[in-house]
């Protein structure tokens, strides 16, 4: 059975964005926080950090944040940057603006350009972000491209060639699932993520792409109805779909 983790209550609620160890030891003491529907007056208490935390303590009168280890779905809307450090829309901005603070850092699970939307995972979770876009998992990601003029029939078997070589690249590209939906329209199935991957492989045929978005990933899909900029918190039932 792996060891349950335990941190001071003043270094876990300033890792997730709370406020500095002063302000939760002065929060503390204005009785704003509790645990197990009692107030917690010492700051300095070490706490098992178990999944169930956000259930038992409350912070000013609401339920603590997830702790570690989340992942959050996200309908990605056109026009956001997958980054931190980029000026303008970034994705992050839908998240409680605490969350900024949170170390470790929350971060996507791979990017979607600015001109692509759809669903974008993001994760405080090190290992399991790198566990999804490594080459070696095959992570199938579908995308639903809109195309300016109409397919002439070639781009299936040229994708599934694994012959492919995008221009300035040496690798040839690992085979890949087109599925039509009309003359102007395809699904592709990729495992890999080179930059604007989908984009160069229909560039490469001669056509061009006018709209683009991520439908699913691995066997994880956005629910019906998730509106561009929603966004929710994955089980651990979910995360698992992720590798199916």
């Amino acid at each position: 059975m792996a060891k349950i983790p335990t941190s001071r209550v003043d270094k876990l609620l300033s890792s997730m964005g709370y406020g500095s160890r002063n302000e939760m030891a002065r929060m503390a003491k204005a009785g704003g926080i509790t645990l197990d529907a009692a107030e917690l007056l010492d700051v300095t208490k070490r706490i098992p950090v178990t999944p169930d935390l956000p259930t038992r303590m409350e912070i000013e009168g609401e339920a603590l944040d997830p702790v570690a280890g989340m992942v959050i779905l996200l309908n990605k809307p056109l026009g956001m940057t997958c980054s931190h450090k980029e000026d303008g829309a970034l994705v992050y901005d839908f998240l409680p603006e605490r969350w900024k603070r949170r170390d470790p850092a929350i971060s996507t699970i791979g990017r979607l350009d600015k001109q692509t939307s759809g669903l974008l995972l993001l994760t405080d979770d090190g290992d399991l972000l790198h566990r999804v876009i490594s080459p070696k998992r095959h992570v199938k990601k579908t995308y639903r491209a809109k195309l300016a003029r109409p397919l002439d029939g070639t781009e299936g078997e040229l994708f599934a060639s694994g012959h492919l070589m995008l221009e300035g690249e040496d690798k040839p590209l690992a085979p890949a699932e087109l599925e039509v939906v009309s003359e102007t329209e395809a699904l592709l199935n990729v495992t890999e993520g080179r930059y604007h991957q989908v984009r160069r492989m229909f560039a490469a045929t001669g056509n061009h792409v006018e709209k683009l978005h991520r439908e699913r990933l691995g066997g994880l899909s956005l629910p019906d109805g998730t509106a561009p900029g929603q966004w929710k918190l994955l089980s651990e039932e979910e995360i698992a779909l992720i590798f199916q």
